[in-house]
Order: structure tokens, then C-alpha cells, then sequence
């Protein structure tokens, strides 16, 4: 690699780097939303959940047309268009909290979301493709610990001027709101909401105005068309099982996060405020940092599917305490699986388009869309409902298993493409 080239990866990692923190920093402020709209509209637990849901939704729906649209404009434009249409998700979030109206509230974080798929399908396959093959899982789950810090800082914003400016976030997890009451918390999104808005679109113009080359060009597309012609996505083992990997430690994540105020907030679990349990979301949100950080050091070491199964291990025996223990043990259990899903992400994209050659961006795509396994965290509100929050979390140990299945057997490559062999020292 030429000094020239190397700069200018390097210089794309940096703001990539910035993106991953933004949709991080974005994507968790729902966990603190998600209470506050449950007291607003008086929601039960699969109503809460459905929020989260339709977010994730957008990733089924929006990850194809947002491959095409990389291709037509180019990766700089389209992260600039990802931004401006974040920024008028957040923008609609001021109408609905007018209204106030659920619906609305539900198109507007669709929107975001949207807007987030358009940057995460470049911006994944990106990172693992940048360098070489074999420290891929390490490379994306550093950029990914960044991401993470965003996602920890998100519970103090949101706690801070969502929950801490609200009747529902500093009154006890059983006071139930008047309408005078509702109203005035629904108005405590719009202040967070116009500030991230504001920040997004400065964003834009300043990679609209960055000298970032464009990545992935159509000639390398056009080149590869002949190589992917005899070639078939469905014979690579890791991809197979890789997709619904991704798809299910979603579920695993996306409903931990969510329900985890309201289940700190329980009198026999920590027993605090919505706003004070937003706290410990952010320690839960800091494990997945820390982790990140640990498993790219940890991946130059040991094998990435060996890290893999170690933390999916570990992460269904917290989940089991969680679900069978209470009060503080509970909660610290619930708080430290952050730790163990760190890494899984990450690790399950990078082996997954492992060996793919010139298959790997139709296999990255595949990838992203999995994302929209979030959207099943409807699932477990829906068992939240019928038996119990903490029981609920059982769904959670059972997402651990497959993942750790993934680990031993799924994720080794079958059909590996000899370029991507050779280079890989296993």
C-alpha cells in the first residue's frame, strides 16, 4: 500500500469513526424515549417494544434501495443524504410532540432510522474491507468501540433533558400521570431533538465539504460482475448462518436496552426513578465500549470465533441471574452483559462475508438488512406482557445459544475465495 493510499484510509477512518459515534449516540437515546412515551401514552409493554421495532423495520426496508442509491450518487453524497434525513426525523419529532400523537412519533423515528441504514450500509463493509482480511474483526471492533461511546453518552443526554425535564422520569416508577401531566412531558422531546437535528445537518456540510475520495466505485463493481457470475452467495456456510446471527443477537441486544429501565426501576429490583436508572443504562452502554476496545486487542491474540463463543457463554449465565435473582444482583447482572454483546456484532459481520471475494458486498448488504432482527423485540415485549418483565429475558438466553453455535461450527468458511484464504494465517 502506497504512503499516499494510506493517508487516505486513514483519513477516512477518522470520519467514519464520527459517523459510528453519531448513529450510536442517536440510535440510544430511544432507550430513554421508550419509558417516557410508555407514560405519555400510556402503553403497555408491547407497545413500547413496537417503538423499537418500526426502527428496526427500516433496515429491512431501506437497506436495498439504500445500496442502490451509493451506487448512483456515490459513497460521499449518500452519507450526506443519510445525515439530512436524520436530521428531518428529528425535525418531526417537534409536530409529534405537539400533537401529541404516537403515529407520528413512530413515522418520525422510522425516518431516522432510514437515514442510519443509508450510512451503516457503507459504512460496515467498508471498515472490514479497508485492510487486510485476517485483523478485519479486530479494525471493526475498534471503529465499533467509538460507536459505543456514543452509545453510552446517549443515556445521560436523554436522561438529563428527556426524563430529568418530565413528571414520568422524576416521579416513582407507580405515579401515574394526569393529562395536564402527559402533555407537558410529551413537549420535553422537542429541546434534545432540535439540538441533534442542529448537530446532524453541521455534520453533513462538513463532509459535503471534506476531500474524502469516493469508495466501492462502479468500475470495481463492473469488474467484479464476472467473478460473481458463476458464483453462488448460498454456498458459503459462514453467510448462511452468519445472517440470521446477526438477526438474532439484534433481538438480544435491542431488548435488553429497551426494557431496562423499566426493569431497574421496579421496586424489587434497583428501585430508583426512570431518570436515575438511565444512569445505569449508560454503565451498561460503557461495558459495550470497554469490551470493544478489550476484544480488538484480545482478536490480535485469539481467534475471533473463540472470543465469540467465550462472551456468548458468558452472556447467557448473566442473562440466567438476571431472570432468576433480584434487587441489586439482578440489576448488576443486567448491566454487565453490555460487556459479553460488545463484540458480537462486529465479529458475526466480519466472519460472515469472510472468503466472499468479489461476493462480499452482496453479502454485506445481506448483513446490514439482518440488522432489521430489532424490529422482534416486540417479541419479548409481548412476553413481557403475558409473563413477566424479568421472565421476558429468557428470550435474551436463548439468542446467547445460537450465537455461540455460530461460534463452533457456522462460522467457518465453506467455498472460501483463494485470495481471502491465503491471506487469512488460519
Amino acid at each position: 500500500m502506497s504512503a499516499a493510499h494510506a493517508n487516505t484510509a486513514k483519513s477516512a477512518m477518522y470520519l467514519l469513526t464520527s459517523l459510528f459515534f453519531t448513529w450510536g449516540f442517536i440510535t440510544v437515546i430511544n432507550n430513554t424515549l421508550l419509558p417516557h412515551l410508555r407514560s405519555v401514552f400510556e402503553l403497555n409493554y408491547t407497545q413500547t417494544t413496537l417503538i423499537e421495532s418500526v426502527w428496526f423495520i427500516a433496515y429491512f426496508f431501506a437497506s436495498i434501495p439504500s445500496a442502490r442509491l451509493i451506487e448512483r450518487v456515490g459513497y460521499k453524497k449518500s452519507l450526506v443524504i443519510g445525515l439530512v434525513i436524520m436530521a428531518a426525523g428529528a425535525l418531526m419529532m417537534i409536530p409529534a410532540a405537539h400533537l401529541p400523537s404516537y403515529p407520528v412519533t413512530l413515522l418520525a423515528l422510522f425516518v431516522i432510522a432510514c437515514g442510519i441504514t443509508l450510512l451503516q450500509v457503507a459504512a460496515n463493509p467498508y471498515v472490514a474491507v479497508v485492510g487486510p482480511a485476517s485483523s478485519a474483526s479486530a479494525r471493526l471492533n475498534l471503529v465499533q468501540a467509538f460507536n459505543s461511546l456514543g452509545t453510552m453518552l446517549a443515556p445521560l443526554f436523554g436522561g438529563y433533558l428527556i426524563l430529568g425535564r418530565s413528571s414520568s422520569g422524576t416521579t416513582s416508577a407507580d405515579h401515574v400521570l394526569t393529562q395536564a401531566e402527559r402533555l407537558a412531558d410529551a413537549r420535553a422531546v422537542e429541546l434534545p431533538y432540535l439540538i441533534v437535528a442542529g448537530v446532524l445537518v453541521i455534520l453533513a456540510v462538513v463532509i459535503a465539504r471534506f476531500p474524502l475520495p469516493e469508495i466501492g466505485a462502479s468500475t470495481n463493481r463492473e469488474a467484479a460482475k464476472a467473478a460473481r457470475k458463476n458464483h453462488s452467495l448460498w454456498k458459503h456456510r459462514n453467510l448462511v448462518f452468519g445472517i440470521p446471527a446477526i438477526f438474532i443477537y439484534l433481538i438480544a441486544e435491542i431488548g435488553v436496552a429497551n426494557l431496562f429501565i423499566n426493569f431497574v426501576s421496579q421496586p424489587d429490583i434497583g428501585n430508583v426513578t426512570h431518570e436515575k436508572a438511565s444512569h445505569y443504562l449508560m454503565l451498561l452502554w460503557g461495558g459495550m465500549m470497554v469490551g470493544r476496545f478489550a476484544g480488538s486487542v484480545l482478536m490480535r491474540k485469539f481467534t475471533a470465533e473463540s472470543v465469540l463463543a467465550g462472551c456468548s457463554i458468558a452472556a447467557a449465565l448473566v442473562m440466567l441471574v438476571a431472570t432468576y435473582s433480584g434487587g441489586s444482583l439482578a440489576m448488576w447482572a443486567l448491566i454487565s452483559v453490555g460487556l459479553f454483546h460488545s463484540v458480537m456484532f462486529p465479529t458475526i459481520f466480519t466472519l460472515g462475508i469472510k472468503g466472499l471475494g468479489p461476493l462480499t458486498e452482496e453479502g454485506s448488504g445481506l448483513m446490514i438488512m439482518a440488522i432489521a432482527g430489532g424490529a422482534l423485540v416486540v417479541v419479548q415485549g409481548m412476553l413481557a406482557d403475558h409473563f413477566g418483565l424479568q421472565q421476558s429475558f429468557l428470550l435474551t438466553v436463548a439468542c446467547e445459544l445460537y450465537i455461540l453455535f455460530y461460534a463452533l461450527w457456522g462460522a467457518k468458511p465453506t467455498n472460501a475465495f483463494p485470495e481471502e484464504a491465503a491471506s487469512d494465517p488460519k
